[in-house]
């Protein structure tokens, strides 16, 4: 049962609030022990909301889209009375005092919050290897990560232990665990949605969006979550298209749409990924859609520019992170990574660096944001891997360059501040691969049309 048809059905009380939440539960109890996807749930509130919504039901009172669905948070996300500790030992005993915008127009939708999700600490990371909680398995390849740093919320949805799930990405932290887990997430165009109440990784990349197991299930938290909001400055006032309506009246979302395929996306990635792409691909122009070959110089500039200037903002964001006002003072007891990108930050925010290597990053990002607008004028998306290479074994060495590689093809929508997503296209020895699409800015729902036909071929 898709997610649209799930909501239809608590609606009409053929399946009750309460019921799916209990199932949830039951299934949480059985599994999140031994992946680890969940690091705080509040299953008494969680009920006392579905029986809530149940009752509005009963008297044929008007309830909200979400109405009793189930929605998991990464944990750098605040919901008030929940555990907000983004993976660290800094922020181990903090409690939420107040709901991120996010959050309070779920509950507006009646949808039911029932807890958060797992990640690497502070965001920092592609692999949620890095959690001071430890480790979440991948459920739809055990022994190896799920991704990073939303793998929490990705794992949550592949192992059905919810019906939605939202993430941040700031370099690809919802796109990389979604293509690693085989479900779909989604990157909205940067200030599509409100950043209040996120903590901070890096403020010009952050964006919060949704994590589902079919594109019906993307489309209603992309009208949820979507939209304007006063109180924070990067948020966008555009015209919001209705992502529902728009998926469910596709009849053939993939004619004449023009898709571009990047020279370098495909060489930078493993072979048989690239197989799994192009099978998608030529699946999409079964149904109509025409393919523009297309060549981006740029690449090798991607990675060091991204990581430049998150180095930068992250050192700014941490500097509340002091020990007076709440939790520890980070530097006494965040992990090796976290540590990392604050002593680069650091360095690099020094008067005597910041021209050398800082503000040249900006200048790249500019160049970059350009290239990809150039690139994006002629077609309608662009369709190749989310990530490179394969999901590696849990507990596999890596060195920092080898773990930044993951991101090497996700951190472009972030650098231009274009909407991407990713959903399954295949496996490669049963291990997921994801195809990623990209779009201009503010065209998200077209991004969601071309997932919807390519669910369709799949479904068939």
């Amino acid at each position: 049962m898709d997610t649209i048809k799930k909501s239809k059905s608590i609606k009409n009380h053929d399946l009750t609030a309460s019921e799916n939440v209990n199932n949830f539960i039951k299934k949480i109890d059985k599994i999140n022990p031994n992946i680890n996807a969940f690091l705080d749930i509040n299953k008494e509130k969680a009920l006392k909301t579905a029986e809530n919504i149940d009752n509005k039901i009963k008297k044929g009172e008007k309830t909200g889209k979400l109405a009793g669905l189930v929605v998991a948070i990464k944990s750098n996300i605040n919901v008030e009375d929940f555990k907000i500790t983004a993976a660290s030992r800094t922020l181990e005993n903090y409690l939420g005092s107040y709901d991120a915008t996010v959050i309070q127009r779920i509950r507006q939708e009646d949808g039911i919050i029932i807890g958060m999700t797992n990640m690497d600490e502070f965001a920092a990371g592609s692999s949620t290897e890095t959690s001071y909680f430890g480790y979440t398995e991948n459920p739809a390849a055990p022994g190896r990560i799920p991704g990073g740093s939303s793998g929490g919320s990705a794992a949550a949805i592949a192992a059905e232990l919810c019906d939605l799930s939202l993430g941040s990405d700031t370099g690809g932290s919802i796109r990389n665990p979604a293509s690693h887990c085989g479900v779909m997430g989604f990157k909205p165009t940067y200030g599509a949605v409100s950043r209040q109440g996120l903590l901070d990784l890096a403020m010009s990349f952050d964006q919060i969006g949704p994590f589902a197991r079919d594109t019906s299930g993307i489309a209603l938290m992309m009208d949820t979550i979507t939209g304007f909001d006063e109180r924070e400055c990067t948020t966008i006032d555009w015209d919001v298209p209705h992502f529902t309506q728009k998926g469910e009246n596709s009849q053939n979302p993939l004619k004449g749409i023009k898709v571009g395929v990047v020279e370098q996306f495909m060489e930078v990635s493993d072979e048989n990924i690239v197989t799994i792409i192009e099978g998608s691909i030529d699946k999409m122009v079964d149904m109509g859609a025409e393919v523009v070959e297309l060549s981006f110089d740029y690449i090798d500039l991607c990675l060091p520019t991204y990581y430049l200037i998150n180095y930068v903002e992250f050192f700014s964001a941490t500097r509340k992170y002091d020990g007076r006002k709440y939790g520890y003072n980070i530097e006494n007891v965040c992990g090796e990574e976290v540590l990392r990108r604050i002593h680069m930050g650091s360095y690099i925010s020094q008067k005597e660096y910041s021209g050398k290597y800082y503000k040249k990053a900006l200048q790249a990002r500019s160049l970059i944001r350009t290239e990809m607008k150039k690139l994006l004028s002629d077609v309608d998306v662009i369709a190749g891997p989310t990530v490179p290479k394969l999901p590696h074994k849990l507990g596999t060495s890596l060195d920092t360059m080898e773990m930044y590689a993951y991101d090497v093809l996700t951190v472009i929508a972030n650098l231009a501040g274009i909407p991407a997503a990713s959903m399954n296209a295949g496996k490669v020895n049963g291990i997921p691969v994801g195809i990623q699409l990209q779009s201009k800015p503010q065209e998200d729902v077209k991004i969601l049309q071309v997932m919807a036909g390519l669910e369709n071929i799949q479904n068939k």
